[in-house]
């Protein structure tokens, strides 16, 4: 008959499961005492029976093969198990068989999707004692190594190895392909991790991923772990790209047994506290701000800064290196953000902006630029240095303010004495001397300077306080002998009339054109009668075009129409024919 299993001495659940997860988090299992309605075990206890709850935890990789068998009958506790990797088993018979009660199970490596790997720790947090005559196993088989192909088959080694994240359970890294991908192509990667102080490296996954970045799960607490890639062909693998540093698993907050009532923060404030993990600060400038940013005198200034960071950050400001002046300057922090308002800026707003985000004994800090401008002064003199033919030559001195930035340039402006307009000459130009030409002989001139930068010109300008006269040459001018030329001639038409036929009711002109000189009399008559004064007809002549509008004509305006020109040289006249049909006058009295 088998013996039945001992079982471990029974305690309170709740006090037990708050001292496992206080242990877990690497707290003092004395802060257990500031739980509320947790009630401490006696001295004594009696043994568990049937129906009682033990909690186990397995995993899947080891950082070193162990065997399994030819462990004693003590309990023998390992390392805390993840809150995360914990399971509740009841004990339904109190025999057990001897594999029932095997201490550890073997190490099997288990596969992912690609870009995410679990791994976890084998812990014991309690172990069944084994019967007197336990089955042996078999002790795992240590990994080998192949030797490695030659180089020119194998790929190189995967560049620009990143730890891309690390949190209380996981570890993401990513990579770039190698440069040289061999001969026979790229089969994919192979991530291999190594627990600080072993010399064994466990792959994460049974083939190679054809992936660049790829996240390691459920890992152990307090683990430092080393990992290297590698790429793999068809004739192997080629030589590894490792961290120079071990990543540490960092501490956070596993889920709670279900049978644990854990404080509300209104109840332990200062234990919620101090059970929160610290997130490390950072501060996102925006892009706008990680240059200098201008604004003018008297507009507002208003910037908003986000972070991040747990638990709530605390962030400062300093105005090259000083304490902010807290009657120009507003500051609101929340939580995700710093907001630094300037109602109406003055140029001693002007300098280096810093902000501090506090997390614990972390901080971040980011510095902004801000320059307050405005216009610039006028130039400080002006003076004419020369004037020459049509030239006049000008010198001035820069202006004593700037405007608090850089000067653009120089605008010159001339003015004639007798119309007082200004004219620009030169625009954004550089230099303080300068040569103005194409001046008009006999006009005497003005010239003015202003400054300009980004807030535009200056007020005012600077004026020249003489004037630079341009001198006429002594040239006395000899006009040659002029013919005078007798332009005198009697009228001829260049343009004749031309016979036309119209249709009732529609007005109809006559063109004609006539050269004369001195100008000639135009006399329209027709059928050889005069028609002057009629007011059916009106006649027209300008610039030696002869034109008779014949107003709404009729059959009885038909025949032949004559133009005349008369002056003291002679006579000319055209004449042609009008025809007016008569038969849309006769339908249209009809209609």
């Amino acid at each position: 008959m088998r013996p039945p299993c001992p079982l471990p001495s029974r305690r309170e659940p709740q006090w037990e499961a708050s001292i496992l997860i206080f242990t877990c988090l690497g707290l003092n299992p004395s802060m257990a005492d500031d739980l509320p309605n947790i009630k401490r075990p006696s001295q004594g206890g009696s043994q568990a029976g049937p129906g009682k709850e033990v909690f186990s935890s397995q995993h899947s990789i080891s950082s070193d093969p162990r065997e399994g068998g030819g462990s004693s009958s003590q309990d023998q506790p390992g390392p805390p198990a993840s809150p995360a990797m914990m399971e509740k088993t009841t004990s339904e018979d109190p025999a057990c068989s001897p594999e029932e009660t095997a201490s550890e199970s073997a190490k099997v490596p288990t596969a992912e999707p690609p870009g995410e790997v679990a791994v976890s720790e084998s812990t014991g947090e309690e172990q069944v004692p084994k019967p007197q005559a336990p089955a042996p196993q078999a002790p795992a088989a240590p990994v080998t190594t192949k030797p490695a192909p030659p180089s020119e088959d194998v790929p190189s080694a995967p560049l620009l190895l990143t730890l891309e994240d690390v949190s209380n359970s996981s570890v993401t890294v990513s990579w770039e392909p190698p440069e040289r991908l061999g001969r026979l192509g790229l089969q994919g990667y192979v991530l291999e991790l190594c627990r600080e102080g072993a010399s064994e490296w466990v792959p994460v996954s049974a083939r190679p991923m054809m992936v660049t970045q790829q996240t390691v799960r459920n890992l152990a607490l307090g683990d430092k772990l080393l990992l290297r890639v590698s790429a793999v062909s068809s004739a192997g693998a080629g030589p590894p790209a490792m961290l120079d540093q071990p990543v540490h698993i960092r501490e956070n907050i596993g889920k709670a047994h279900p049978g644990l009532q854990l404080p509300s923060p209104s109840q332990t404030p200062h234990l919620m506290e101090k059970l929160r993990p610290a997130e490390a600060p950072k501060i996102r400038v925006p892009r706008h701000l990680r240059q200098t940013y201008i604004r003018q005198v008297g507009e507002t200034v208003n910037l908003q800064i986000p972070f991040q960071g747990k638990p709530k950050p605390q962030a400062t400001w300093t105005h090259n290196g000083h304490a902010l002046d807290s009657q120009r300057v507003s500051v609101r922090t929340g939580d995700q953000d710093s907001i630094l308002f300037i109602r109406s800026a003055q140029r001693s707003d002007s300098g280096r902006y810093e902000l501090t985000v506090h997390v614990e004994d972390l901080e971040a800090k980011a510095a902004i630029d801000i320059l307050v401008i405005e216009k610039p002064g006028p130039p400080s003199s002006i003076r004419l240095l020369d004037v020459w033919g049509c030239n006049a030559a000008l010198q001035w001195t820069p202006p004593q303010d700037t405007g608090n930035t850089e000067l653009l340039g120089y605008t010159v402006q001339k003015a004639d004495k007798k119309t007082g307009q200004w004219f620009t000459v030169l625009e954004r130009y550089h230099p303080t001397t300068c040569t103005i030409s194409d001046l008009i002989i006999g006009n005497s001139y003005s010239f003015r300077v202003f400054s300009e930068n980004l807030c535009g010109l200056s007020a005012s300008a600077t004026i020249t306080k003489e004037l630079a006269h341009i001198q006429k040459a002594d040239i006395a001018a000899k006009p040659k002998g002029f013919i005078e030329r007798d332009f005198s001639e009697a009228p001829s038409f260049t343009q004749p009339l031309a016979d036309h036929t119209s249709t009732p009711g529609y007005s109809t002109q006559l063109f004609c054109s006539v050269r004369a000189s001195p100008k000639p009399k135009i006399i329209w008559m027709k059928n050889k009668m005069e028609i002057q004064g009629n007011p059916k007809y009106r006649a027209l002549s300008e610039q030696g075009v002869c034109t008779l509008e014949i107003r709404k004509p009729s059959p009885f305006d038909s025949g032949v129409y004559t133009c005349k020109a008369i002056n003291v040289l002679g006579e000319a006249s055209v004449d042609c024919r009008l025809e007016v049909k008569g038969e849309s006058l006769r339908m249209g009295e009809q209609e």
